[in-house]
């Protein structure tokens, strides 16, 4: 057994009996550039607050060492890092991350930390408030935008979000920001449902959500976009709109 096979083991086995306030999950893919940095400022975050949390890197079946620099970060704080056999898709990991977390607030976030870690404070009022899901977007009118995407990615995502009103949900004017968060219950329940891989599983979720009666609470965020994103315009584009008009199929006669 290898050094980071031991330390993975020694890790799930260590903190299986422990529960978090708050389960931090992260699906990556090659990201071995940026990870390093992103649980740098997690933990610095969190270092501070009156918060029990773990770590939950889902490795999408990276071929640079994303999992080994996850590791010599995340030593220090509870962790858990989840490897996927090959690249599975955003929704297949952090679905993953969910049902694996330990916490009694779930949170997911991308592994370049477009919206900064210190906007959970806007998602912990929520949650008081009694909230079951807190749903970061850019698309409210407090939302701050600092680096914007390229005029297509835009015109794109803002087209999406229209189709995926009629289609899926209502009332929710960015479904892809990723950064969400649940109540233990509302993620489990919605996550064990979920059947999109894909990057169109943020819709899916919404559309589960709103059809199991949880409530949900959008909040605008600072965000900034990446340049090294993974999204494909159009071939991803492509995919999620498809994907679009299968939750509802893919959901067909089921009871909530």
């Amino acid at each position: 057994m290898d050094a980071l096979q031991t330390l993975l083991k020694f890790s799930t086995l260590n903190m299986s009996e422990n529960q978090f306030d708050l389960s931090i999950a992260i699906p990556a893919f090659n990201e071995e550039e940026r990870i390093g940095n992103t649980l740098e400022e997690i933990i610095r975050y969190f270092k501070y607050q009156s918060i029990y949390f773990e770590v939950i890197v889902v490795d999408d079946g990276s071929s640079d060492r994303t999992a080994e620099v996850a590791v010599k970060k995340l030593t220090a704080v509870p962790y858990q890092i989840l490897k996927n056999p090959r690249n599975k898709g955003k929704g297949f990991s952090v679905r993953r991350g969910v049902l694996a977390a330990r916490g009694e607030i779930i949170l997911f976030t991308d592994a370049d930390l477009s919206t900064p870690i210190e906007e959970f404070s806007k998602f912990q009022t929520a949650f008081q408030e009694g909230y079951d899901i807190a749903v970061g977007s850019r698309g409210s009118i407090s939302s701050q935008v600092e680096v914007r995407q390229n005029l297509m990615r835009e015109f794109m995502g803002k087209t999406f979000n229209v189709i995926a009103q009629i289609l899926s949900f209502r009332g929710i004017h960015d479904s892809q920001c990723g950064f969400k968060a649940f109540t233990s219950k509302a993620g489990k329940a919605l996550f064990q449902r979920q059947k999109l891989d894909g990057f169109c599983f943020d819709a899916e979720i919404l559309f589960l959500a709103q059809k199991m009666g949880f409530q949900i609470k959008e909040i605008g965020v600072r965000w900034r976009n990446s340049p090294q994103s993974k999204v494909k315009v159009i071939r991803d584009s492509l995919s999620m709109l498809f994907d679009l008009f299968r939750i509802r199929l893919l959901h067909l006669g089921e009871k909530y």
